[in-house]
C-alpha cells in the first residue's frame, strides 16, 4: 500500500513538474516576441530607441494602385518581407514614402527606404521564418546622389545572411541545425563600437550571443548619413517555398518580430568596420555535360510543334551584380549574391535610372523582338531548360513571365512545379531527369499536365494579349558554397515562341 501511495505522489509529482517546464518554456517562447528588455537596455546603455516593424513589401499592389510606377520584376516565389524604419529622431517620413506605408497598412511613422548615421544601427529581434527551401535578410542601396541627380540603384550591399548561415537558437554556430522558427537578433551597423554595445545590452536582457548576426553596412562604399545627399537604404527578407504554405501565409501576414532603429545619445568616436569578406561562388562542378541532352530536348520541342512558327528567343545574364550597380552608378534591379539572374533578352540591363524610374521608359531590348501571347490557341511559350535544383546548383529555381513595360511579375514556375516534364519529350534518355520542359498559354488543354494560364484583364496581375512581355530566370543558393551559383558552371535556360504557322518556315 505504501508503495502504491509512493507511486501516485511521484506520478502527481512528474505531472506538476513537467507542466511548470512546458508552461514556463511556452511562456519564454511568447517572451521571445516581447524585446521590451531588450528595449530598455539598449536605452540604459545611451540609446535612444525607436521601433519600427516587419511587413509584406507588395510590389504588385503598389503598382496596381498606382503609388509605384512599376513592380520593378519581383519574384512571386517570394512575399517580400521588409523592414520599415522610423526615421533618425528629428526627421519626417517624405509624402511619397507615408503613400506607400498607407497603402501597405503599416506604421505611419516608419519608412521602408530609410537614411543611416555612421553610428546608428537598425536592428530586427524575433523569429525566423517557418521551414521553407530557402529565405534570406539582404540590404541594399535604393538611392545615391550622383553628380547633383539622385538616382535609383536598388543594388545589394553585400552577403546576404540566409538559412545556411544565420545564427539562432536552433544554429547557434551558423552552419547546423534548424535555422526555421527561432529566435534571432541581426544588427545592421556600419560601426564596430555600436555593434558591441548593442550586443552586451542583448546579453543583458537574457539574450544568447550565440544568436545574435551583425550584417555589415561598410561605410567605404556607402554615403552614410542623414543629409538629402545622403544614401537610402532598404532591408529585405526573402522567404521563400514553405513547407506549411498556411504557416508561411500567417508568418507574411503577422511576423513574429520588430525592429528597432538605434542611435547613440551623445557623439561617439567612430570605429567602422571593414569591408566583409564575401562567399565564393562556384565549385568547379558544371553542367555543361548536359548540353547535348538538351539539344536534343530542343529538337523533341520543335518537331512536336512543327505545324507552328517557332521563334528562340536569347538568353543573357539579366541583371548586374550589385558592387557593379554601386560603382557604376546603375540600377542593379534588386539583385543578391545568393542567386543568379537569367532573361530572354540579348542584354544585362545597365542605365542610370531617376528615383523610382518608370521601367516602361528604360530597356528597349526586352521588346526586340516584341513577343506578345495572344489568345490563338495555337500562340504559346514553351520554356525549357536545366533544372538546376536536379542538379544540386541551386536550393530552387523558378522562371516567371513578366509585363516588359511595368516589370509585373505574374507568375513563378518551381522547380517542384516543372520536375519529370522533360521525360515525355525524351522517354530513353536517362538525363531527362536532369531538365524540364514547361508552356505557357491563354488556354491550357487537358493533356497539358505542364502548363500555366496567363491571365488578362487583372491589370498588374496579368498580361494582356496586345501587351509584350519576357521570361526571368532565378537560381538560387548552391547548398556547397551557401551563396549563389556560378555563371561559369551553369546552363543558360531557354523559351520559344510559338504562333499559328501563315507563310514561310520556321524561323530562329
Amino acid at each position: 500500500m505504501k508503495k502504491y501511495i509512493m507511486a501516485i505522489i511521484l506520478g502527481i509529482a512528474f505531472i506538476l513538474l513537467t507542466g511548470t517546464s512546458l508552461a514556463a518554456n511556452e511562456t519564454a517562447q511568447n517572451e521571445t516576441y516581447d524585446a521590451g528588455a531588450f528595449q530598455q537596455a539598449l536605452e540604459q546603455n545611451g540609446f535612444t530607441v525607436q521601433e519600427g516593424e516587419v511587413g509584406y513589401f507588395d510590389f504588385l499592389k503598389l503598382f496596381n494602385e498606382g503609388v509605384l510606377p512599376s513592380a520593378y520584376g519581383n519574384n512571386p516565389t517570394t512575399k517580400y518581407l521588409i523592414y520599415f524604419v522610423p526615421p533618425a529622431p528629428g526627421y519626417e517620413v517624405d509624402e511619397q514614402i507615408r503613400q506607400i506605408t498607407s497603402t501597405l497598412g503599416v506604421k505611419e511613422n516608419t519608412t521602408p527606404f530609410w537614411n543611416l548615421g555612421p553610428d546608428e544601427a537598425v536592428v530586427f529581434v524575433g523569429r525566423t521564418a517557418p521551414e521553407c527551401r530557402y529565405f534570406s535578410y539582404d540590404s541594399f542601396i535604393m538611392h545615391r546622389t550622383i553628380e547633383g541627380e539622385r538616382r535609383w540603384l536598388f543594388a545589394n550591399i553585400a552577403d546576404t545572411i540566409n538559412n545556411l548561415v544565420i545564427k539562432t537558437e536552433g544554429t547557434p554556430n551558423g552552419s547546423s541545425g534548424n535555422p526555421f522558427n527561432q529566435t534571432t537578433i541581426i544588427i545592421l551597423t556600419a560601426d564596430k563600437d555600436i555593434d558591441q554595445r548593442i550586443r552586451d545590452a542583448a546579453q543583458s536582457a537574457g539574450y544568447s550571443d550565440n544568436i545574435i548576426n551583425t550584417q555589415v553596412m561598410a561605410s567605404v562604399m556607402l554615403n552614410m548619413g542623414l543629409e538629402n545627399d545622403s544614401d537610402t537604404f532598404a532591408l529585405f527578407f526573402r522567404p521563400a517555398l514553405f513547407n506549411d504554405t498556411q504557416a508561411g501565409d500567417d508568418y507574411i501576414t503577422n511576423p513574429p518580430a520588430t525592429v528597432f532603429r538605434i542611435t547613440p545619445n551623445n557623439t561617439t568616436e567612430l570605429d567602422p568596420f571593414d569591408y566583409p569578406e564575401l562567399r565564393v561562388r562556384g565549385t568547379g562542378q558544371t553542367e555543361f555535360d548536359l548540353m547535348d541532352d538538351l539539344e536534343e530536348l530542343r529538337i523533341a520541342i520543335l518537331d512536336k510543334y512543327n505545324e507552328s512558327n517557332a521563334t528562340e528567343l536569347a538568353t543573357s545574364q539579366g541583371v548586374p551584380i550589385g558592387s557593379d550597380a554601386i560603382q557604376r552608378g546603375i540600377n542593379g534591379v534588386g539583385p543578391t549574391n545568393d542567386a543568379v539572374y537569367l532573361w530572354s533578352a540579348n542584354q544585362t540591363a545597365s542605365s542610370p535610372t531617376p528615383p523610382f524610374f518608370d521601367t516602361s521608359q528604360y530597356y528597349p531590348f526586352l521588346k526586340d523582338p516584341e513577343i506578345t501571347l495572344g489568345n490563338n490557341s495555337s500562340e504559346f511559350i514553351i520554356v525549357y531548360g536545366v533544372n538546376h535544383a536536379a542538379t544540386g546548383k541551386a536550393t530552387y529555381s523558378n522562371f516567371c513571365i513578366y509585363g516588359a513595360d511595368a516589370w509585373n511579375g505574374v507568375k513563378a514556375i518551381t522547380d517542384a512545379d516543372f520536375s519529370g516534364s522533360a521525360e515525355e519529350y525524351l522517354p530513353d534518355n536517362p538525363n531527362a531527369k536532369y531538365l524540364y520542359v514547361y508552356k505557357l498559354a491563354r488556354n491550357c488543354s487537358e493533356d497539358d499536365q505542364y502548363c500555366y494560364e496567363v491571365p488578362s484583364g487583372v491589370g498588374a496581375y496579368g498580361i494582356e494579349p496586345d501587351q509584350p512581355l519576357f521570361i526571368a530566370w532565378r537560381l538560387y543558393m548552391e547548398n556547397t558554397t551557401k551563396t549563389g551559383p556560378a555563371y561559369s558552371e551553369i546552363v543558360y535556360d531557354r523559351a520559344i515562341k510559338f504562333d499559328p504557322m501563315s507563310s514561310g518556315n520556321m524561323s530562329s
